[in-house]
Parts: structure tokens; sequence; C-alpha cells
């Protein structure tokens, strides 16, 4: 799941001494996008870049074990056309040479140093199966100011509690019992290791599964240093299980303000260690590499991102000539749209309701503020366990869908009075604010399932005449002078990863994607990818979605060549246009 700063996106990042600021031009097809495998780029067309990685080609067809990626390549020298019609040739793709360089870990300070007092938008909260009585114990004394030390003595990590490795770890073998793509492809491309020589710095949601995909970039030949993107989604027993393996991680459940910017820190802040790479779930790692070590950006060869809110801070830094490397947009591939927003939504909605707030769904009157992806899987979800459903938007398009499907479209003022439940799927700000909140009947349940924790405006109800009422983990009621009370769920933070947990083969899907767009950036020769934000490839999509087709026991149909010829499509993808609509 994506996430987000807490605050507005900041556009006006100082530009990194960087010789090359300027945006990629246009750039136009060369006619053969049945065929292609490029990154699209993000602005609307269709254009393309050449062709991905040979690399990354072997590998692909070694972990899906089918024909050719590609149509045979003259010399894997394509050329393309530029924004002033003058073709070019693209650049021989460049083999790296195995690198195998010993992380040398080293004691980070632990000094409390007051970084920011703003706090992530990404930070959401999350079930954490690892709590214990043992735990509670030590949970008046901040895991900054202990010292621990794993079994290899080895003290480069800040994790809640460094016993619950043991546990951590049987969690992550179950995840991998889930995540056979990743583990598919981590297996057949081990051997090349076509990440030898990245230094990965993360910012994610420190979970079982995002741990399935932190050991295989580590695999795959990385050197990574991890934080979490959030406040509360960590599972400590999870990040004790990296940190046993040595992996440098900062990160637990109920970070502080300052513990979240200090955790991000300790990742880039580090002697004789700088990255190379970054992969950012809200934009808070490439947002604090901007404001505090900019210089760090002339060695970074790309940004992987994942969320809603951080492709749209890439963009605003592309605009404003501010984007220094290339970025990869995850968030917006057909696979981590199409399956982690919609599937993974409306499986674990009625889940997090259930455990948060007990609520009972058949006849509940319900609005959803939203008809994206998000909104789509949580509005079928609650419709079909017998709620009244309504919509609330600002696109046609979408709009036009919600009614297609049954369900009925209104303004939030329209219809807050007499609903039961009032959940945001945008992620924009204040679509919820106190107005609303005044309005709403006793006993109203307000969550969140968009991106950012600012959809709801919950520093309005910190008030004087509110009175907040801690009723359970996750559960606040906020009540009114005149004893009317709404319930709060996970603070207005992201609810399915606060309360409850995400179906992991979905997560594979996202977290496969991320580890294609990682290698395809390392990878990539000089020149190739601008400043700029591009979608992956198409055939890359496809590749992440047939490596889970095994999970189902599925077989896919092959064109015949008679019938690959009609169509206009090479028989081994991609099979549809980037413009094609899922």
């Amino acid at each position: 799941m994506d996430s987000s700063l807490n605050t507005e996106p900041e556009i006006d990042f100082p530009a990194p001494p960087l010789e090359d600021n300027e945006s990629i031009g246009e750039s136009s097809n060369n006619g053969e996008a049945a065929i292609s495998s490029s990154l699209e780029r993000e602005d609307g067309d269709s254009s393309q870049l050449p062709t991905i990685s040979s690399k990354l080609l072997r590998m692909l067809e070694a972990a899906t074990n089918r024909r050719p990626v590609l149509a045979p390549m003259q010399n894997s020298e394509e050329v393309f056309d530029t924004n002033d019609g003058a073709v070019n040739e693209a650049p021989r793709t460049k083999r790296y040479p195995e690198q195998t360089r010993e992380f040398n870990s080293r004691l980070t300070k632990t000094g409390r140093r007051s970084l920011s007092h703003s706090i992530s938008q990404s930070s959401t909260d999350s079930n954490s199966s690892g709590d214990s009585d043992a735990e509670n114990l030590e949970d008046e004394v901040s895991p900054r100011d202990r010292l621990q030390i794993n079994s290899k003595g080895n003290r480069d990590f800040c994790v809640k509690n460094i016993k619950q490795a043991d546990y951590g770890r049987r969690e992550i073998e179950l995840a991998e019992d889930e995540m056979t793509a990743l583990m598919t492809l981590r297996k057949s491309a081990q051997g090349e290791k076509p990440l030898a020589g990245a230094k990965i710095v993360g910012c994610t949601h420190v979970t079982a599964q995002t741990a399935v995909l932190l050991e295989t970039l580590m695999v795959l030949g990385a050197q990574c240093r991890w934080a979490a993107c959030n406040i509360y989604s960590t599972q400590d027993e999870v990040a004790a299980a990296l940190a046993e393996q040595d992996f440098p991680v900062f990160a637990w459940k109920g970070e502080s303000e300052d513990d979240f910017w200090w955790c991000i820190d300790h990742c880039i802040n580090v002697e004789g260690w700088e990255p190379n790479m970054i992969l950012d779930d809200g934009g808070d790692m490439t947002h604090w590499i901007y404001k505090k070590y900019p210089h760090l950006f002339k060695k970074v060869k790309g940004i992987v991102e994942e969320s809603i809110t951080g492709i749209h801070r890439l963009h605003h830094l592309s605009k404003a000539g501010n984007l220094c490397v290339p970025a990869i947009n995850v968030n917006d591939s057909v696979t981590k749209q199409k399956f982690d927003n919609l599937y993974c939504c409306r499986e674990s909605i009625l889940d997090s309701l259930k455990k948060t707030a007990d609520v009972m769904f058949g006849g509940k009157q319900v609005a959803i503020c939203g008809y994206g992806e998000v909104g789509k899987g949580c509005s079928a979800a609650l419709k079909a366990m017998g709620s009244v459903v309504y919509v609330t938007e600002i696109d046609p398009i979408c709009a036009l869908q919600a009614c297609m499907d049954g369900l009925r479209l209104a303004t939030l003022g329209d219809v807050v009075s007499q609903v039961d439940i009032v959940i945001t799927c945008t992620g924009n700000k204040n679509v919820v604010v106190r107005e609303h909140m005044d309005q709403m009947k006793n006993g109203c349940i307000v969550c969140n399932m968009g991106r950012s924790n600012t959809e709801i405006d919950v520093s309005s109800l910190r008030t004087p005449e509110l009175a907040w009422q801690h009723v359970r983990a996750k559960v606040d009621h906020i009540i009114w002078p005149d004893g009317k009370r709404i319930v709060l769920l996970a603070e207005g933070r992201v609810l399915n990863l606060s309360s409850s947990t995400v179906p992991i083969c979905v997560l594979s899907i996202t977290a496969t994607a991320q580890a294609l767009a990682l290698i395809e950036l390392f990878n990539a020769p000089e020149g190739r990818y601008k400043q700029d934000v591009y979608l992956l490839p198409k055939k890359l999509d496809e590749y992440v979605a047939s490596l889970h087709l095994q999970t189902f026991d599925a077989h896919l149909t092959e064109l015949t060549d008679d019938q690959a010829k009609y169509m206009g499509l090479n028989k081994y993808g991609p099979f549809k246009p980037s413009f094609y609509r899922y």
C-alpha cells in the first residue's frame, strides 16, 4: 500500500548541484508500439524510449520459462525517434561485472536530534501480531535509547526488540510461500546478480511481505538500508528478523514524529556509504534527500515510487525542472492499480471494519468518497454484504461507472447526516472536514482507505469543546458538547494497514514490479532515461502478471503465427497498446 507526507507536498525543493537538470522533451513512437517493451513517458501520450536492458530480458525469460521476451533484435541496437524527428541509435546495454562487496557495518549515532516537526502522510498503522508482554514492558524506553546487538555482534539497526527475530523469521517464511512470483524471480536471477553494485536506500512499510522484497534485492546483489514509510505499520518482529540478518533497518511500530525522520536520516547519513538507488513509498525518502543531502543525487541512478502522493511530488519536481534523476511510477502500472488498489482493498475493508468497530454491514448506509480502484473495491465489498452505498466523485467518468454499478451518486453534504459509515478513498486533502462531521449522526464511523492521512481533517477535531475518548487500539470516540459522538478509526490513517492485514499474494504483484523497475533503472545505459517520470513498460507489466499465474495453476493461450500477424502483434507480447484501458 502507498503512503505519503502528512503536509501538503512541498514542490520548492532546492535543485541539487548537477550539470544536467532539464526535463526530457517529447519523444515520438517509431511505429512499433505493438512489440516495444520500453518505458513509457508519463505525460499523457504513448511515446516510448528504447528497449529494456538485456540483463533484465534474460532474467525474465529464465523466470517464466517461456520463449523470447522480445522478438529478435538486430544486434540489440534499436533506433528511436527523438523529439526533433532525428533518428538516433539506442545505446548498447551495458553488462555490469558481478560485484561482491561486503557492507561495512558501522555503529550509527544514537543521539536524539530534532529533524522535523512534520509527520509523514504515509504514516499508517498496522496490526502487528508481534505484541507480547515482554515487549510491552519495554514500551516506555525508546528503541533509540536502547543498545541492541544481534547474534553476529552488529549494531547497525534500530528496532523495537531484537529478541523477536525468530518469530519474525517465521512470518517472513509464511509470506514467501504466498509470494511465488517474487521467489521465482529471486531464484532465476540470483546467479546473474543484476543488482550487484546497487546501494538502495528505501522507505516502505516494514512487514513480512516487504521483507521478502528486501531480501530478494539483497540476494540479487544489492546493499540496502531501510526505514518505515509510516509510524505505525511496522511489524516489529519482522524488523527484528531483518536486523538479525545484518539488514540495516530503522523502524518500529509507534514511532514519534521525531523518530520517523531520525530513522530516515540514519539510513542516509552513514559514514562510508552513499546510495545510488531509491525505493520510496510516499516520497518521504526522496524528500529528505532533497532537503538535507541534495549532493547525493550526483550518484543516484533512479527512483522507484509506488504511491499516488509520491508520484504527485515527483511530477511537481519534474515540471519545476528540479527532478535530477529518472523515476519509475509503479503506482500507475496496470498490475498495481488493478490488483493492489482494487482487490487488496476489496478484501481488507470488511476485515478492518470488523476488527475495529464490530460493525454489521447489512442495511448500513455507507458513503464512499472517490470511485477509483480503491473506491471500487470498497464499494463492491460493502454492497455484497447488503449495505446501501453512496459514492461521491469529481470525475464524470468514474461517476458514471458508479451509477452503472448500481450505486447512488451524491455529494457528501447531501448524505452525511444520514449515513452510518464514511470512507475516504481519494488521496486528496480535506475530503471530510469539520463541517461534515458536525452534521454526522450519533455513532457514525469515519475512516480512510486512501493514500494520505489528510483526507479526514482530524486536526479540526482537536479543539477544547470536543472530548476524545480512546476506546481500544485504533478506535477513538470524538464527543460533541451535546453528547453526540462519532467513531474515528486509526486517527484517519490508512485503515487496512492500521488495523488489519492485507492479502500477501496481491502485495507480491506490487513487490515484483518494484524489483523489476529497480533492475531496469540500475542497468540502463547512461542517457537512456532523462530526468522525468516513466511508467513501467507494458512488457514488464505483462510479465509481472504471468509470473503470478503459477499460483492459480493457470495456462495461457498462445497466438498462432497467423493470428499474431492478423492482429499486428508479437505472439509473445505485449498484447495491448499503452493506451488500453483494462
